[in-house]
């Protein structure tokens, strides 16, 4: 008799086993002449070593559909064992999608705007990405960079934002600089829960592959084999813009998002987006896609509310 151990790594062992273990017995029941023993992480396979090789072949085709695609079920199990389906289809729709998220999730370009965003991803190492809130431009950005770091692109996964409401100046706020932080970063790491595994990302996060940091930690840092993401950008000046892009280093992607209708600095001159953008504009490897109303997938509500608001501004300049 042989005995195997196979360890499940950066995968939530609860999602992959299913509710009360179902899919592990699932699994052991197309292999009735093996014992198996999941326990957290660890997956024991005792018996002959032939049928032992077969179950390894077998459980590395449903981990590679697992990593892809977010989830697996019995039908998936089903399939996969009796021969009915490839770990890894071909999709026709692939080409629209970004990555597959958690849960069976599909991150995809959704509107013109999103798509443009990902054809220029294609040709431009630094990309601004400017549009109103609920279109998408920060989702889409973070997308393609969990896509970059699964196909090996890039070695991290680098997001920023400034901490305006708290100056920066964070020490009055009660908690570590993690706990200070976290209610800045919330969004960032909202996305990154749809699109990576729990378990994964919390081993990402411990080993800096991915981080989440306020603009003020980029100074001095040279950024190498890196998806660096700036998010609402619309709250840097034109010297912190400067910062930030001069860190890209070697094999570095760069995209900048930011909504110029939400500025919160003092004074909204202060603002060097559009600046930037402007002293940017036609250069080569440098990329701008505008976002706007047609692109927001929120709620249906949030389109004429932005609609509203602007309208509003409109009047109070004409005035």
């Amino acid at each position: 008799m042989t005995e195997k151990v196979i360890l499940l790594e950066g995968i939530d062992p609860v999602e992959f086993y299913g509710l009360a273990d179902a899919n592990i017995e699932k699994i052991g029941g197309k292999f009735p002449k093996l014992k198996i023993v999941a326990r957290g992480s660890a997956i024991k396979v005792m018996g002959e070593e032939s049928e032992i090789v077969r179950f390894d072949k077998k459980l590395a085709e449903l981990l590679a559909y697992y990593e892809r695609y977010g989830h697996i079920s019995p039908q998936v199990i089903d399939q996969i064992y009796d021969g009915g389906l490839s770990a890894v289809q071909d999709d026709p729709e692939d080409q629209h999608v970004i990555v597959y998220g958690n849960n069976g999730l599909v991150v995809r370009a959704r509107t013109i705007n999103q798509e443009r965003l990902l054809n220029l991803y294609d040709r431009n190492d630094l990309i601004f990405a400017i549009g109103p809130a609920g279109s998408g431009k920060t989702y889409t950005a973070i997308a393609l960079a969990v896509r970059a770091l699964k196909n090996r692109e890039v070695k991290r996964i680098i997001l920023t934002r400034p901490a305006v409401e708290a100056g920066e100046k964070l020490g009055f706020l009660p908690g570590d600089m993690k706990e200070k932080l976290d209610p800045y970063l919330q969004p960032l790491y909202d996305a990154l829960n749809d699109m990576i595994p729990a378990a994964k990302l919390g081993k990402y996060v411990e080993d800096g592959t991915v981080q989440i940091a306020p603009l003020a930690y980029m100074r001095g840092r040279t950024l190498d084999n890196a998806f660096v993401i700036l998010d609402e950008a619309q709250n840097t000046t034109v010297a912190q813009i400067k910062m930030f892009l001069t860190r890209m280093g070697r094999n570095a992607r760069f995209i900048v998002t930011g909504d110029i209708t939400q500025i919160d600095l003092p004074r909204r001159s202060d603002s060097g987006l559009m600046p930037v953008v402007e002293m940017l504009k036609g250069i080569d490897g440098i990329g701008i896609v505008a976002f706007d109303n047609r692109d927001i997938i929120r709620h249906r509500l949030v389109k004429h509310i932005v609609e509203a608001f602007e309208r509003h501004a409109g009047n109070s300049e004409k005035e």
